[in-house]
């Protein structure tokens, strides 16, 4: 009798997820797996990958522990598991608002990432999580800037995530966001903005363009002092950086905005001055309870 086939499924390792990477047919056969990754992801330092195979972070497609020594196996893959030697931590901490069996609600600070990427793998949102839940499906259903604050909507489980994600894409989706922007007399509230935005220099940027408009948010004053304002944005499309680029249109760029009007840089480990844009409110019909839902965030913006 033949035995049943298991798939072998990498853990989760202190609230990361295995990458997997191909090994595809080659013409010239590199010397080992070390040697076919550092040529692979040439941005990694090869001490990196050593440090990941004596940590016994790199597996083969049946679960076991990979070397230095390791060959190159073509038409198959691996595991590996992202690590940073030195992460700066965030001195910050999100708070669960709300769970039930598919939807977690997150209340997120400013200068948290969400997922992985660049020099945060530990000091994100997803990660953090991952590690308290210990549900490894956690994922993001939509996104927020690091630097910016709010409700976030996470996912729990593959079988019901489609639905969110159609949500969003059909814009089923009410958001009211606040920022601290200066006060203008002579602009006239409330308004709506619609510009044509595309990418900008540098690549991480947008930039305002002619053309037929595929970004629009409803703008209003809160309350103002003379120097500073407080508005309420509602945007009824999600183009990155939105609602930065919009004010910024205005000349009544977010308070301490690295991007908009100039890109500013500054050190890592710099908490000091957050954007001043808050994901405040997030309202939706539960595609699978057909509740209505209505959350807030518990940060306030201050003039």
């Amino acid at each position: 009798m033949k035995k049943p086939c298991f798939k072998f499924i990498p853990p989760m390792i202190n609230g990361v997820n295995a990458s997997q990477v191909y090994l595809p047919k080659l013409t010239e056969q590199p010397a080992s797996l070390f040697h076919f990754l550092c040529d692979h992801f040439p941005h990694i330092p090869a001490n990196e990958w050593r440090q990941r195979f004596d940590d016994q972070l790199i597996m083969d497609m049946q679960g076991n522990s990979l070397n230095l020594a390791s060959p190159f196996q073509q038409n198959t893959h691996i595991y590996y598991y992202r690590f940073l030697a030195h992460e700066i931590h965030v001195p910050f901490e999100e708070n669960i608002l709300f769970e039930n069996n598919d939807l977690m609600v997150v209340d997120k600070p400013h200068f948290l990432t969400i997922s992985p990427t660049g020099q945060y793998v530990q000091e994100t949102l997803l990660v953090r999580l991952k590690k308290t839940t210990n549900n490894p499906d956690l994922t993001p259903i939509h996104r927020l800037d690091r630097e910016t604050a709010g409700i976030v909507l996470i996912s729990k489980q593959p079988a019901t995530r489609g639905l969110y994600q159609q949500m969003f894409a059909e814009r089923q989706v009410q958001k009211i966001y606040h920022a601290i922007a200066p006060y203008n007399p002579d602009l006239i509230f409330p308004r709506a903005i619609s510009l044509r935005m595309e990418k900008g220099e540098p690549f991480y940027t947008m930039q305002v363009v002619e053309g037929d408009a595929n970004s629009h948010t409803d703008i209003e004053i809160i309350e103002h002092n003379q120097s500073w304002a407080k508005y309420q944005l509602k945007p009824l499309t999600g183009k990155q950086h939105q609602l930065r680029v919009h004010l910024n249109s205005l000349n009544i760029p977010i308070k301490n905005d690295p991007f908009y009007p100039v890109v500013t840089h500054k050190n890592d480990d710099d908490f000091s001055q957050p954007l001043q844009l808050l994901a405040k409110q997030i309202e939706f019909i539960d595609p699978v309870t057909q509740q209505k839902m209505c959350f807030c965030s518990d940060h306030e913006l201050t003039l």
